[in-house]
């Protein structure tokens, strides 16, 4: 069986092949370092983060997640708080690589930056002045959408719909008011680059289109995103690609995740509801963080929550609480693979939801086993499946000793379970009730089993 996408261009889930059989070479449009990452940035980030993991298991990867650090939401913040922009780049990278890791994001193959392709996107615009695709005009240098008459196949719109639903630039030096900028000209106190068309800055659009071919190649196998970025951005990459490179694909699947949003309202500053990562992680566990991001299917909407969250510290609960006080050695888990049907789910356009189900059947299975070998090999197969969803990387005991319900410590927990034990040694069963009820309504569930007891949290 064959992984399976679903292909935004082409409106279908479609069987995946690669360009080079056994090579395969993915995009995802990264963060503008102006500011921590909220949520909806983390969602895209978290998403194709599993989906690197599932295409690593067939294939070898070359993976490209770029930073945007020539931006005018970069400049905007230098002037706001006086601190040059080389300052503020530097410190949200950092900010977004760590962040990103505590959610268990691995680093992609290359983190190529706007500001070290700039020679490169300046021979792509060149390229596309000279066979008729952009013009010049006023420092500036736009693409002229009508040469294309691809424009809008990915967006499925037309040029009016184009227009009426996005904030396209209307300016006197353009031809038409849907062309885009590819250079645009920077005044003195604006970073700048000397180019043919005087000293500029590049537009967005064609930073992505000049780092995914100089670190890719022409044509890619799969260009991810958020479902924000289909239009313009995607559609403007697209455009200027494949006229760049004489009508070759730029991207044989696009992939994009859905929307994000806060207790059913869009998130905004206006409304006050941006909820940053670098915030939620001082709070909750980043694993709870990244299986909240997974527990919608990628490409519908999600809506976040604390109910959600509190959806994900039950269900992480749950596993640990499986795998809990099992020793299993490293060469086991090493040599176990995921269930067979957490990997299909998988395949089949990454269906977390059904995926979790799957786990969660694991789990269930490994709770009656009663066989210490048999305990070993699923607790081993659970490991497999959290290496591939990115979850169970942390001690089981470390998970639960390092919970609050705010009403018992894991301490005072222990000191009442060694009291329970004593008394149950004693035959004082009444005693050994008496402390089990009273953990109880403290909000802990306290587990007897042959190998002896265990807690988890009542959440």
């Amino acid at each position: 069986m064959s992984i399976v996408l679903h292909d935004t261009r082409e409106g279908r889930k479609r069987p995946f092949e690669p360009l080079v059989d056994g090579e395969v070479t993915m995009y995802l449009c990264g963060p503008t370092v102006y500011n921590y990452a909220h949520i909806g940035n983390a969602r895209p980030a978290v998403v194709f983060d599993l989906l690197t993991r599932l295409l690593r298991r067939r294939y070898s990867l070359r993976f490209a997640r770029n930073i945007t650090d020539v931006d005018d939401k970069i400049n905007k913040a230098s002037i706001e708080t006086g601190k040059p922009i080389e300052e503020i780049t530097a410190r949200f990278i950092k900010a977004y690589n760590d962040d990103m890791g505590a959610l268990g994001v691995r680093p992609p193959t290359v983190e190529p930056r706007a500001t070290e392709h700039i020679q490169e996107m300046i021979a792509m615009i060149e390229t596309l002045i000279e066979k008729g695709f952009a013009y010049e005009a006023e420092g500036h240098v736009l693409f002229d959408v009508s040469s294309n008459p691809d424009y809008g196949a990915l967006s499925k719109r037309n040029l009016r719909e184009m227009i009426a639903g996005s904030r396209v630039e209307v300016a006197p030096y353009k031809k038409a008011a849907h062309d885009f900028v590819l250079w645009k000209p920077s005044t003195p106190e604006l970073p700048g680059w000397d180019s043919p068309w005087g000293r500029g800055r590049p537009g967005w659009h064609i930073e992505c289109s000049a780092m995914a071919a100089k670190h890719l190649g022409t044509t890619i196998d799969i260009h991810a995103g958020g479902q924000d970025l289909v239009f313009p951005h995607h559609e403007n990459e697209m455009a200027q690609s494949t006229c760049a490179h004489d009508g070759a694909v730029f991207a044989r699947y696009w992939v994009h995740n859905g929307f994000l949003s806060i207790d059913h309202e869009k998130m905004s500053k206006s409304l006050g509801n941006v909820v940053l990562v670098h915030d939620l992680i001082e709070e909750f566990p980043g694993e709870v963080i990244r299986l909240a991001l997974l527990s919608a299917h990628y490409r519908q909407p999600l809506d976040w929550s604390d109910e959600t969250l509190a959806a994900a510290k039950h269900m992480l609960d749950r596993l640990y609480g499986a795998v809990r006080g099992i020793d299993v050695p490293a060469e086991a888990i090493a040599a176990a693979e995921p269930p067979a049907g957490l990997v299909e789910a998988l395949e089949d356009d990454l269906n977390t939801p059904k995926a979790m189900a799957e786990y969660f059947a694991l789990a269930r299975e490994l709770n009656k086993a009663s066989d210490d070998d048999e305990r070993v090999r699923l607790a081993a197969i659970m490991y497999a499946a959290g290496e591939l969803m990115g979850l169970l990387n942390e001690d089981p005991e470390a998970w639960f000793a390092g919970k609050t319900n705010g009403k018992i410590t894991p301490e005072e927990i222990g000191t009442l379970l060694e009291e329970r034990k004593a008394a149950r040694a004693a035959r004082d069963f009444e005693r050994a009730d008496e402390i089990r009820d009273t953990l109880a309504e403290v909000g802990v569930l306290i587990e007897d089993s042959p190998s002896g007891t265990t807690w988890r949290w009542d959440n």
